[in-house]
């Protein structure tokens, strides 16, 4: 795909003209990251945003213990650390790919003059934002008020509509969903192998199908046990 295709597929760009698209391409050069590397780190200065290109990465932060806690798995098209946008200050955690990766970056000064030239990538922004807030409240609640079960069945939802298909692949490890999930590997592969006795997935490695949705459905909401 062309690097201005690729930029026209991003919601935050939805509407810019194909001169804009061009300018784009030629002002933001892709950074590129290999597997395991370090995007930023939690304190360093943020002066700007990141958008991913292609690939995928984690955000997450790590304890005192060195625990690793995924807040949030970053796909293509998708905008990270904007909270540079709005004040000078620091990223509040860490960013590194999961695998190959191209990234843009897009700094303060340079995203503001966009939005001066465009406002609608403003209201853009905000719908991704708003998204973004419901998210992380969604993530908030599962962690402190649902258990283990109940959160995996609502990630596998989460990634079936998200596919739109019963059928999903996991675009991370079982150790990165446990980390992301806020539990051990050895304690997912148990509730994995339980959810497949009782009919209501199979899996096969990184492929996952739904065989009972509606089950899953009410088993996240707590509504049925597993």
């Amino acid at each position: 795909m062309a690097r201005k295709e690729g930029i026209a597929m991003i919601p935050l760009f939805r509407g810019l003209t194909e001169k804009q698209l061009d300018l784009m391409g030629e002002a933001f050069p892709p950074r590129r990251y290999s597997p395991s590397e370090i995007i930023f780190s939690e304190g360093e200065p943020a002066s700007g945003f990141y958008i991913l290109l292609s690939g995928r990465l984690k955000i997450y932060k790590l304890s005192l213990e060195g625990k690793e806690q995924i807040l949030h798995i970053i796909e293509p098209g998708e905008p990270f650390a904007e909270v540079a946008l709005f004040s000078e200050t620091a990223f509040p955690a860490y960013a590194e790919a999961i695998e190959k990766s191209e990234v843009m970056f897009l700094s303060r000064n340079a995203f503001r003059q966009l939005i001066g030239n465009d406002p609608s990538i403003a209201m853009n922004m905000l719908a991704i934002l708003s998204q973004r807030l419901k998210y992380f409240t969604r993530l908030i609640e599962d962690l402190s008020l649902k258990e283990v079960p109940q959160r995996l069945a609502a990630y596998l939802l989460f990634l079936a509509k998200r596919d739109g298909s019963d059928h999903v692949t996991l675009g991370i490890s079982k150790g990165q969903l446990a980390s992301l999930l806020g539990t051990i590997p050895e304690t997912l592969s148990r509730i994995m192998a339980k959810m497949a006795g009782q009919g209501l997935i199979t899996v096969n490695g990184r492929k996952i199908a739904l065989l009972n949705p509606a089950a899953l459905e009410l088993f996240a909401k707590g509504k049925q046990a597993l």
